[in-house]
């Protein structure tokens, strides 16, 4: 009588699929510089707050920039401060829901894009961390030569909704620590651009690229309803970001040029 073939049960067999694919990629990116991207982005974070705040510039300065690019606005017609704030003044859970976007949609969803990348899109994390780089480094510049208020801290009749509903966050960032005349470009909404162009890039969930699409118009609005940015400052952030991206795109293409060449000299040989 024949007997049913027995089989031997492989390791982490009881696993879900996903769950040993996350397993496999993490213990694989231990051995691919995890440590070393991490210890990286620490410092770049850290850099970021230190330049920052060793870039900050007077508050007669920042103040009088500020009202330079609310007069330039109104030229333009595009001084929509006001009238972006109205939508949420008045109602506490939009108040609530939109402080919600600026403070936590910012540091964690961009650290916790990055660790999805490194893990799962490796090529796409370089061009995620390469523009951030790229960006950081043209904002300090902007923040040093060209300080600004934001509205919150001018006579600009908005009102500060992070601080009134929200002071554990200025709590996390006491102003002392940071650079309150950093405003223009806004990085705040221009990183979170950053992680949406490479998300949207990297997805092929649609859930995934709803929200690299999402998360970026969430958070443009609220940096301006919160009063912590002019709308200028939204479309600077937009510029800088846009050279960061194309800077870490570029840079990505030239390994795989070169590895293209390679090939056809090696075919042209053979």
């Amino acid at each position: 009588m024949a007997h049913p073939a027995v089989h031997a049960k492989s390791p982490g067999s009881g696993v879900p699929g996903w769950a040993a694919r996350a397993r496999r990629s993490l213990a694989e990116s231990t051995h691919h510089g995890l440590a070393r991207e991490a210890i990286l982005v620490a410092l770049a974070i850290v850099a970021y707050f230190a330049i920052r705040n060793a870039t900050a510039g007077g508050a007669a300065q920042a103040t009088a920039n500020a009202g330079r690019i609310l007069r330039l606005e109104e030229w333009l017609g595009i001084a929509w401060e006001q009238r972006i704030q109205g939508v949420i003044v008045g109602h506490d859970v939009l108040v609530m829901l939109t402080n919600w976007v600026y403070i936590w949609g910012h540091w964690p969803i961009i650290l916790g894009a990055a660790t999805a990348l490194f893990l799962y899109r490796r090529e796409h994390y370089y061009v995620l961390r390469n523009a951030l780089f790229v960006s950081g480094a043209i904002g300090f510049l902007l923040f040093a030569l060209f300080p600004v208020a934001p509205p919150r801290l001018v006579d600009s009749g908005l009102v500060d909704t992070i601080t009134n509903e929200s002071n554990s966050y200025r709590a996390l960032q006491p102003p002392g620590l940071t650079n309150q005349y950093a405003a223009f470009p806004s990085l705040h909404l221009g990183f979170n651009v950053a992680v949406g162009v490479v998300l949207f890039l990297a997805a092929t969930r649609l859930a995934v690229r709803i929200f690299a699409v999402v998360g970026p118009l969430a958070m443009g609005f609220a940096v301006v309803a919160t009063a912590n940015h002019f709308v200028l400052d939204v479309a600077g952030g937009l510029c800088v970001v846009g050279i960061g991206l194309a800077v870490a795109f570029a840079l990505e293409r030239r390994p795989a040029a070169a590895t293209l060449d390679r090939r056809e000299r090696s075919l042209d040989e053979g």
